[in-house]
C-alpha cells in the first residue's frame, strides 16, 4: 500500500530531506544497541539509502537489505551501494515480501507516520525479524521538534486551508510522546524503550530551506508544487519573513527532533 510521500526524483529528495536522513542516520544506529554481531539487517522504506549506507559502516561484517516502495529510490540507492553488501528492492512495507525470522534486525528511519497502515508496517518488521532481534525506528517530533516543517506549515495555515489539513497530517498520533513505545508494545516486542534524538539542520540562506521543496518530494513538496504560482509566492514571501526574523538573510541553525524506540522480538523458550 502506498505511502501518502512523494518520491519520484531521488536527487531532489536528497536536497530536500536525504541530508538530514544521512545526520540522523548515526545516533539511531547507536541507540538501537545493534551489535557488530549482527549478520543480516532490513532498512525499511529505505529511501535514497541514508540509513543502510550508514548500517553497513556501522557493521561491517552485516548484508544489508534495503526495501522501498519507490523504484526511482531504490535504483538511487543501488547506484550508490556495494552489491556485494547492499540490496536494494522495491515492495509495500506493510505486507513484506520476506520469511518469517529472516533478519537480525529489522529498521526504519523517518518512514512509519507517513504509512497508511503503520501497525501493519510495525508487526510485518517483527515477523521477519528471528526471536531475540531489534526492531527499531524513528519518526520526526513534528507536532512539537521539528523547526523546519513548522516555519512554513505554521506559516501558510492562516493562508492556505491546505496547509493546515497537512499540518495536522504531520502531527499524527505517532509522532506524539509515548506513540512508538505504545505501538511497539502492542506488535507484542519486549524490552521497549523510546526516547528522542536531536540534530541540527544548517541552512546557508533562505533560498538553501525553501528551493528544496520546489523539487516536489516528500508532502511538503508535494504541497506547494499544488500551489497556484500567485499563492506559492505569498506563502513563500510570509516563510521568508519567518527564516529571517527580523535579522539579514544568512545561516541559520534549527533543531529537528526525532522519536526513537527499539524492542525486541519475543523468544519462544
Amino acid at each position: 500500500m502506498p505511502s501518502i510521500y512523494a518520491s519520484n526524483d531521488a536527487l531532489a529528495y536528497e536536497q530536500s530531506m536525504g541530508r538530514w536522513s544521512r545526520r540522523l542516520a548515526t545516533p539511531f544506529i547507536k541507540f538501537t544497541g545493534i551489535g557488530n554481531n549482527i549478520q543480516a539487517v532490513l532498512d525499511v522504506g529505505c529511501g535514497t539509502g541514508s540509513l543502510a549506507l550508514a548500517l553497513g559502516d556501522a557493521i561491517p561484517s552485516a548484508k544489508i537489505m534495503g526495501l522501498d516502495y519507490s523504484p526511482e529510490f531504490i535504483a538511487f540507492a543501488q547506484s550508490r551501494a556495494d552489491a556485494a553488501r547492499y540490496s536494494f528492492e522495491q515492495g509495500d512495507a506493510v505486507t513484506l515480501p520476506y520469511s518469517s525470522a529472516s533478519f537480525d534486525a529489522a529498521l526504519s528511519l523517518l518512514v512509519l507516520n507517513f504509512l497508511s497502515e503503520p501497525e501493519r508496517a510495525i508487526r510485518e518488521m517483527a515477523r521477519v525479524t528471528r526471536p531475540g532481534g531489534i526492531v527499531a525506528a524513528a519518526v520526526w517530533d513534528f507536532f512539537g521538534g521539528h523547526t523546519f516543517s513548522r516555519i512554513l506549515l505554521d506559516t501558510a495555515a492562516p493562508l492556505d486551508p491546505g496547509a493546515a489539513d497537512l499540518r495536522a497530517k504531520h502531527c499524527s498520533d505517532l509522532t506524539h510522546p509515548g506513540a512508538l513505545a505504545l505501538a511497539w508494545n502492542s506488535a507484542g516486542l519486549r524490552q521497549v524503550r523510546q526516547s528522542e534524538i536531536t540534530v541540527r539542520m544548517d541552512f546557508t540562506k533562505f533560498d538553501d530551506l525553501w528551493e528544496p521543496w520546489l523539487g516536489g518530494q516528500g508532502t511538503l513538496g508535494a504541497y506547494l508544487l499544488g500551489l497556484s504560482e500567485e499563492k506559492r509566492s505569498l506563502i513563500e514571501h510570509h516563510t521568508r519573513q519567518a527564516y529571517l526574523a527580523g535579522a539579514s538573510d544568512g545561516p541559520r541553525s534549527m533543531a529537528a527532533t526525532a522519536w526513537v524506540v527499539r524492542g525486541n522480538v519475543p523468544r519462544s523458550d
